[in-house]
């Protein structure tokens, strides 16, 4: 099982830290070259608010999470002493921003301003980010 345990926790969760340094750290510097690559909102579909949201995560993300994603990965990839704790807090935040993200989408909906065009794209992916930081953290805690 620790053997399935490791690619579990590894290929996912390097996918996912590919992700977010090609996709949601460049918007963290520059917002416009994240709507340009199509990975967030124009303020005409979302408004200004629901912009800063966005640029509030991948500001979040460049500086917290990304960094913390990436250490407990390498550093349960080099099976070290620390690497359980760094990781399970990453995963902790794994579970949790997808949730506080689904939440305010859906509780912006209707809003005046709110025009989420691709909102189906944020139930499918979303949940899945969730779901497998849930089951790597609960792997990691069972010692894999």
């Amino acid at each position: 099982m620790a053997n399935i345990a490791f690619w579990i926790i590894h290929v996912p969760g390097w996918l996912l830290f590919v992700y977010l340094v090609a996709a949601q750290c460049p918007a963290a510097v520059s917002y416009t070259l994240g709507i340009r690559m199509g990975t967030q909102e124009p303020s005409e579909r979302i408004t200004e608010v629901g912009v800063a949201f966005f640029k509030g995560y991948a500001g979040a993300d460049l500086v917290f999470y990304v960094p913390l994603l990436g250490l407990g990965l390498v550093g349960h990839f080099l099976e070290t002493s620390w690497s359980p704790l760094v990781l399970s807090a990453a995963l902790g935040v794994t579970v949790y921003w997808p949730i506080a993200c689904l939440w305010t989408v859906k509780a912006a909906r209707g809003v005046k301003g709110w025009n989420l065009p691709k909102e189906v794209q944020y139930w499918v992916v979303l949940p899945g980010i969730a779901a497998w930081g849930a089951l790597a953290f609960v792997l990691l805690l069972l010692g894999n």
